[in-house]
């Protein structure tokens, strides 16, 4: 190449020039000024989270400080504890305890039953195994929610499939016998909290065993092995190895299987007696009575549980389980 070439040559410009209009100054503005950028793309989704979201939070906060007028049934606009004072009432305690205590009974025997599952898929399960066991875990969330429930009433009726199993095998005396007993009892499983505790588990277990497995994913195997070269048991394993570095997945899961019970009313409504649960006594005031600072305060309740309860699961790390 000869140097008139190699002089003639124009130098490429390390900045490009603009590219004029509306579009060349937008995309300088925003080169120039990263963080506007950023701001307007998170505007949307911050002002939908703002407005929506907590918007409606703070609303129902402000309707559960109102109160109702027993006379004319019309909602009185000024602030007031009344309506806090009213939960404690027998009737309405005795509704927050009734769910508080299915909340906890579904939510510890979701972590009894997802420990093994998770277990021996984060230990055993390998290749196309570990891909049925996703499919296995997640394949019952696909399914409709309601769907779900009727099969469950139709199962656990009377003349549902489970009793005509028990009878086969001549056990229907034991479930007539745990029928018989006054809180748990009651003329079928389909109406009873039996059954409400039964479908309840069956429809959270997922969010259980999800958590629990990646928890267990990130325990090394050589710490199960040195326990058990150092002489320690099965049991003393589990107490002092696995279930410690385990504990953060398992309350990563009952943050879901809690709170979703807590606030459920679809399946106490379709599976168990008449006596009422969070979700449903919200329903019955808001709609039937017609009593929204009620339903307001009883809707604060399961928040104010669930905050306290993510401080606390926050505390043992449950969200890096997540």
């Amino acid at each position: 190449m000869s140097l008139d070439a190699v002089v003639s040559r124009a130098p490429t410009p390390a900045i490009l020039p603009g590219s004029g209009g509306l579009r060349g100054a937008l995309s300088d503005l925003f080169w120039r000024r990263p963080k506007f950028l950023l701001t307007l793309m998170l505007a949307p989704p911050l002002l939908w989270l703002g407005i929506v979201y907590i918007g409606s939070l703070f609303a129902l906060l402000a309707q559960s400080f109102f109160s109702i007028d027993e006379f004319s049934g019309l909602i009185n606009r000024e602030f007031t504890l009344k309506t806090y004072g009213d939960l404690f009432q027998a009737a309405n305690l005795d509704i927050i305890l009734r769910t508080v205590t299915m909340a906890a009974l579904v939510t510890l025997a979701s972590a009894v039953i997802a420990f093994p599952i998770a277990y021996y898929a984060a230990r055993y399960a390998r290749g196309r195994w570990k891909a049925l066991f996703y499919l296995g875990v997640m394949l019952p969330l696909w399914s409709s929610y309601l769907v779900k429930i009727y099969a469950w009433k139709l199962i656990l009726a009377k003349e549902g499939i489970l009793t005509w199993l028990l009878a086969k095998l001549n056990l229907l005396w034991l479930l007539d016998a745990w029928l018989s007993l006054p809180i748990v009892g009651g003329n079928s499983l389909s109406v009873s909290f039996t059954g409400t505790f039964i479908v309840f588990v069956y429809v959270w277990l997922p969010f259980m065993i999800l958590p629990v497995q990646a928890a267990l994913e990130r325990v090394p195997g050589n710490l199960v092995e040195a326990s058990s070269d150092l002489g320690a048991s099965p049991g003393q394993t589990f107490r002092n190895v696995l279930f410690p570095l385990a504990l953060p997945g398992i309350v990563a899961g009952s943050i879901f299987t809690f709170s979703l019970t807590l606030g459920d009313y679809i399946i106490p409504q379709i599976i168990g007696t008449s006596r009422l649960f969070i979700g449903q006594a919200v329903y019955s005031q808001q709609g039937t009575a017609g009593n929204i600072p009620l339903a307001a305060a009883f809707t604060v309740v399961p928040i104010v549980i669930m905050g306290f309860y993510l401080w606390g699961a926050k505390r043992m790390g449950a969200f890096d389980a997540l």
